[in-house]
């Protein structure tokens, strides 16, 4: 959105929200702050903010880059610097100008010969980007798609960069109290992270697996993996498509497939390795900040039953004028953008394999329809408006693991 559009509406502010000083907010025009991301600074300090898009910033679609502007927005004068890296050729910010991409240690043989292929070969080529960026130089990876909402700096002042802080580690999870699933589209973390450095040596063997991979297809099978429980096993997904049925176990392997990452931090979590020093279980209840992932980054989905038509029909009404009733959809609209804005620390917009399991998303329908997320008046512009001047007066809980006996105890990369 435009610093114009930005000003020229008044909207409410939520209980639980403060005004953020607009000295410490970069609010020049649009095209300013797509130059800044297209020309970005030497990395001076972990405080980076890391995306990726294969064919460069200047690509994405409109929506995403709104969000990405957002995130400059609201964090750049407070030192933290945005990158959206990619693999155009030329491009100052291909992600080999910051890290080496013929080095078989950081990427394995399909990344380094860009032979990736599968259904969605570029989220799997920005799964291989996110741990090498968090560890040479630290800062936080996010999606293109999470919309953040809660204060970053603040979570990361007072954990990560706290000396007196135990957490090292930022993320959403995915689960109870006694299991460790985290989310790969928010991870966060100083440089050289233990955590991380091990998830990425397993991932390495699993892409190295049978000669060397081009697809995560058939991942979940890894011996390397035993143990770790299926992505989706407990839910009853199912589809059609091509006239081919999809059954709850295959999806769940599809998926599992899909956010391979996802299984890769299980293990790391869950492994017991003496002769390493790794005790997964204590780090995770000792040193991961994870904030839980359905308030914390689904709430919209919540508040409409992952009906992503519904979503997108709510924040595309229009706010009532002054002294117009509102009606019932006004008010559902509004407890989604107050709910968000009050209670999330971000949003994540859906979109890859999750589609072919429960068809469109907000994130879908807003890159079918250029720039509904962006009119004046409506919710959708009420939320973005919010994300930007506005921030959380508390910061969200962390889930507090409950200790849980080992998935693997002895090496990471032994497969029995």
């Amino acid at each position: 959105m435009s610093v114009m559009e930005l000003e020229s509406f008044t909207y409410p502010m939520p209980a639980g929200l403060h005004v953020i000083s607009p000295s410490d907010l970069d609010l020049r025009p649009d095209n300013t702050i797509d130059q800044v991301l297209q020309d970005p600074r030497p990395v001076t300090s972990e405080k980076n903010i890391w995306f990726f898009w294969h064919t460069g910033y200047m690509q994405m679609h409109p929506y995403a880059k709104r969000t990405v502007r957002a995130w400059h927005r609201r964090f750049s004068k407070l030192g933290w610097e945005v990158r959206v890296v990619d693999r155009l050729p030329g491009s100052t910010l291909n992600v080999a100008k910051f890290l080496d991409t013929s080095d078989p240690n950081i990427f394995p043989q399909a990344f380094r010969d860009q032979t990736i292929g599968g259904d969605y070969a570029p989220q799997h080529t920005s799964d291989l980007v996110r741990w090498p960026l968090l560890l040479k130089y630290g800062g936080v990876y996010a999606d293109v798609g999470l919309m953040q909402i809660g204060d970053l700096n603040r979570l990361w002042n007072e954990t990560i960069d706290n000396p007196n802080s135990p957490y090292e580690v930022l993320s959403y999870h995915a689960g109870s109290a006694t299991e460790r699933n985290l989310t790969n589209y928010f991870l966060a973390s100083k440089r050289d992270n233990p955590l991380f450095e091990r998830c990425h040596r397993l991932f390495l063997a699993l892409w190295a697996a049978e000669g060397g991979k081009h697809s995560t297809d058939g991942m979940h099978t890894s011996p390397l993996l035993k143990g770790v429980p299926m992505m989706g096993a407990e839910t009853d997904y199912s589809f059609v498509e091509d006239g081919r049925f999809y059954d709850r176990d295959e999806v769940s392997r599809l998926l599992t497939d899909y956010i391979i990452q996802g299984q890769v931090m299980t293990m790391v979590m869950s492994l017991v390795d003496e002769a390493d020093g790794w005790d997964g279980p204590r780090y995770a209840a000792e040193n991961i900040y994870a904030i839980e992932y359905m308030e914390g980054s689904q709430l919209i989905n919540v508040f409409t039953s992952w009906d992503g038509r519904r979503a997108f029909e709510l924040l595309s009404l229009s706010l009532p004028n002054l002294g117009q009733d509102e009606t019932t959809q006004h008010k559902e609209a509004r407890e989604v953008v107050e709910g968000c804005l009050a209670r999330s620390f971000g949003f994540k917009l859906a979109h890859g394999l999750i589609l072919r399991v429960i068809g469109e998303t907000l994130g879908t329908l807003w890159r079918k329809h250029d720039g509904s997320d962006n009119v004046p008046g409506t919710y959708a512009h009420w939320l973005r408006y919010g994300m930007i001047h506005w921030t959380q007066d508390l910061l969200p809980p962390a889930v507090v693991f409950k200790d849980r006996r080992p998935i693997k105890v002895g090496p990471l990369l032994r497969d029995t």
